[in-house]
């Protein structure tokens, strides 16, 4: 998959611009609903033997309009994972448009002929709430307009699983409640962070569970505070283990919240290692307990119940 900048005022020159299908979309988590507008994308690429494109933001354009601030938005998935879930999707070109204030107050039929048109769009593909300007006035119905018929509009409609809307903010609302089981559905995959192993208080180890401790992707949003079921990726494979998500509450009040994970029968140094971890199942919210002996009885019960969901899915 060719991954492309659009920095604005484009570069024609510089930029693939052969006849394609472009779906267009913020797309943040890839999840079912996004899925379902890029596989139409593909499957008409397929039957008219045209490439596929993508064109996402490299940032979202809620804090570019001082909607939120920058530091308050977690993301569902970065750049650098949305490209690798692009690419399991069949896509050939991701566009990544460098959001700024410009591109932001372009008119609706700026935008549709300096990114679509000039692009090469052939067929546009994309959500029924996409935007590209005042919503009032810059929808998916007034689309033709702009248009002239020099593409053809493709409008996928609302998706839904548990009678309600699959978006992006409403996975963040189920990881802010730890409930990942249900993030994982409508997300159509496992979720997944990335981070740095870094020494911690190395009291796991004391304990008779020694964790490797997760510095995590700036900006990327993790579940709520709490015990999960989860693999970790090291070095070229996948290990089960379970993460806690804490303040350490047993050992102090007023503590930073950490990442910590217990990688099953795993033995190796591997501080200063990029690592992945999938979270797979809510175990438990965190407790206080009375005494360490207590936490360790409780751990042993987290480790046996991670087991069990491994070998059960």
């Amino acid at each position: 998959m060719e991954v492309i900048s659009l920095n604005y005022p484009l570069d024609l020159k510089k930029i693939n611009i052969q006849p394609k299908v472009l779906a267009l979309g913020f797309f943040d988590g890839v999840h079912l609903g996004h899925q379902a507008v890029i596989k139409q994308a593909v499957a008409i690429g397929q039957k008219r033997n045209l490439p596929v494109a993508v064109m996402t933001f490299d940032k979202y354009p809620g804090i570019v309009f001082r909607q939120i601030k920058d530091d308050q938005f977690d993301y569902l998935t970065t750049l650098s994972r949305k490209e690798t879930l692009l690419r399991q999707l069949n896509v050939d070109i991701m566009y990544v448009v460098n959001f700024t204030s410009t591109v932001g107050h372009l008119a609706p039929q700026e935008f549709v002929d300096e990114y679509l048109v000039d692009l090469g769009a052939k067929v546009v593909v994309a959500g029924f709430d996409y935007t590209y300007g005042p919503k009032e006035t810059a929808n998916m119905s007034t689309l033709p307009s702009y248009a002239r018929q020099r593409f053809d509009i493709i409008t996928i409609p609302e998706q839904q699983k548990y009678t309600e809307k699959i978006s992006s903010s409403a996975i963040r609302q189920v990881l802010a409640q730890g409930d990942v089981d249900r993030a994982n559905d409508l997300l159509g995959y496992i979720y997944q962070t990335e981070g740095m192993v870094v020494h911690g208080e190395a009291r796991g180890r004391t304990l008779g569970y020694p964790t490797a401790n997760i510095k995590t992707t700036d900006g990327e949003r993790l579940p709520a505070i709490g015990i999960y079921a989860t693999e970790i990726w090291i070095q070229g494979r996948w290990y089960p283990s379970m993460t806690s998500v804490g303040r350490n509450v047993t050992f102090g009040d007023h503590r930073p919240v950490t990442v910590e994970v217990n990688i099953f029968d795993f033995h190796q140094d591997i501080y200063g290692e990029n690592i992945k971890l999938r979270w797979n199942h809510w175990l438990r919210g965190e407790v206080k307990f009375t005494s360490a002996e207590a936490l360790v009885e409780q751990l042993a019960k987290d480790q046996q119940n991670s087991l069990a969901y491994f070998n059960e899915h």
